[in-house]
């Protein structure tokens, strides 16, 4: 019988052609078990680099969302309410401000360097209305009142006035539609510069003025009423 003894030894020791016994230790069968496993037929179904990137970076958000959650008042759901909060404010913002532009372009002439009539803006302010194109229709109808005011001889012509300038320099000769000038040089600059979208009643609002600048009488300038006085 073979005892314990020779079990382990028959175990331990391979005989090769020679009968010279061979002693695998562990270290020499590890390597030649990773150089096995090492071969590509063990990796075909493995995940590509990319994959495991991804992978990585899942359970990195995963992690991340985990102690967040374990850190924010009421835990997971504490979490999902503080991040609702946070969706209503930036949908309010966006709301109140308007769809941002690319680029913030600086303050330019009203008018540039057009040279149509009010009665050119007004009817191209029409058809913007029309198609429900409100922002240029607001900005088509301010160009109608700064030019007929123009035309009127309440504003002399100058070039690079703005809208801010035009709203000003014609309140002091129609106090009586100071507010509604100022108003609307307001709501001109928000659409063409801070990105704001106009709607129908700020456009309602300019074509009536409008309407009504056609008809108001300016003051004349203290010098101006001496020398008709004279």
């Amino acid at each position: 019988m073979t005892g314990a003894g020779g079990t382990t030894a028959a175990v331990r020791l391979i005989r090769a052609g020679d009968d010279i016994p061979v002693d695998v230790s562990r270290v020499p069968a590890r390597e030649a078990a990773q150089d096995e496993l090492s071969e590509p037929m063990y990796h075909e179904h493995d995940p590509n680099l990319l994959q495991r990137g991804i992978d990585r970076f899942w359970h990195w958000v995963g992690d991340l969302f985990d102690g967040a959650a374990g850190s924010a008042p009421g835990g997971p759901l504490g979490l999902v309410v503080i991040a609702l909060v946070v969706m209503g404010l930036g949908a309010a913002l966006w709301w109140r401000l308007g769809t941002p532009q690319r680029s913030v372009r600086a303050a330019e002439a009203l008018l540039g360097g057009s040279e149509r009539s009010a009665a050119e803006h007004r009817t191209a302010a029409e058809a913007h209305a029309a198609a429900r194109r409100w922002t240029e229709a607001v900005q088509e109808r301010m160009r109608a009142v700064v030019r007929s005011l123009e035309d009127r001889a309440v504003l002399d012509r100058r070039p690079g006035r703005t809208a801010d300038e035009a709203a000003t320099d014609a309140g002091r000769l129609l106090p009586g539609h100071a507010t509604r000038l100022r108003a609307a040089a307001r709501a001109f600059d928000d659409v063409t510069y801070g990105g704001r979208t106009a709607h129908e009643a700020t456009y309602t609002d300019m074509r009536a003025l409008d309407l009504d600048l056609q008809t108001a009488k300016p003051l004349l300038p203290a010098g101006s009423v001496r020398e008709a006085a004279g």
